[in-house]
């Protein structure tokens, strides 16, 4: 596993700013991270994040984290998730592009799982992983639910998302999509007890989680 290297990546309205680290392996593919909500202090170098990260890089998957449009040196302004999932789907073909033939894995924490969520329906991924969900802030219900091995990882005491809801979200119909016949697509929901939404004091569980997810896909 290499140091991180901070790039640039062109956006859809300006420079997004990048941190870049190499695995020892690529054959689970490569990953794109999203962050939690720009306008409540989001930014790619959150705790819950580059856990994710370094959890992705421990399974020799290679990483791509960013800011999103108007955050850090990334130019442009907060659009809602819409142009955030444009930011994304920029940084993934920039991945694709760095890493050919390894296949994309999404994962996102709090906003940035609806923005992954958003941006594993509309291409192929190798593996979803959404922490905290904010199933109730975010129009989730008009997001069809992704045909690829998905983990959600939710803290049962979450202050700010409703765990009862992720939950209810997870099981109503179309939880595994439409296409939940295809070869390798399921949906695993680990519930913390006792976590809360920043995974204060729980983030090697979280990083256990991931790594169980990937390893065992």
């Amino acid at each position: 596993m290499s140091e991180p290297l901070r790039i640039s990546i062109e956006g859809p309205v300006g420079a997004l700013e990048a941190l870049v680290t190499e695995a020892d392996g690529r054959d689970l593919g490569h990953a794109v991270i999203c962050h939690p909500h720009p306008l409540f202090g989001g930014t790619m170098d959150n705790k819950v994040v580059t856990t994710l990260a370094r959890a992705l890089q421990e399974c020799g998957i290679p990483t791509v984290r960013f800011n999103f449009r108007g955050v850090g040196a990334s130019g442009g302004h907060y659009d809602e998730g819409r142009g955030e999932t444009e930011d994304a789907a920029a940084v993934a073909d920039w991945a694709a592009l760095r890493w050919p033939d390894t296949g994309l894995v999404l994962a996102g924490f709090s906003f940035g799982a609806y923005v992954a969520t958003r941006l594993a329906t509309a291409r192929a991924v190798k593996h979803l992983i959404t922490v905290a969900p904010p199933v109730q802030r975010f129009d989730f219900a008009a997001v069809a639910k992704p045909v690829c091995p998905w983990l959600i990882v939710q803290g049962d005491a979450d202050e700010l998302v409703d765990a009862r809801a992720v939950l209810a979200w997870a099981d109503a119909p179309g939880a595994d999509a439409p296409g939940s016949d295809v070869p390798g697509a399921s949906l695993r929901v680990v519930m913390m007890p006792g976590v809360g939404h920043f995974f204060h004091g729980h983030l090697a569980e979280l990083r256990d989680a991931v790594v169980e997810e990937i390893r065992s896909g």
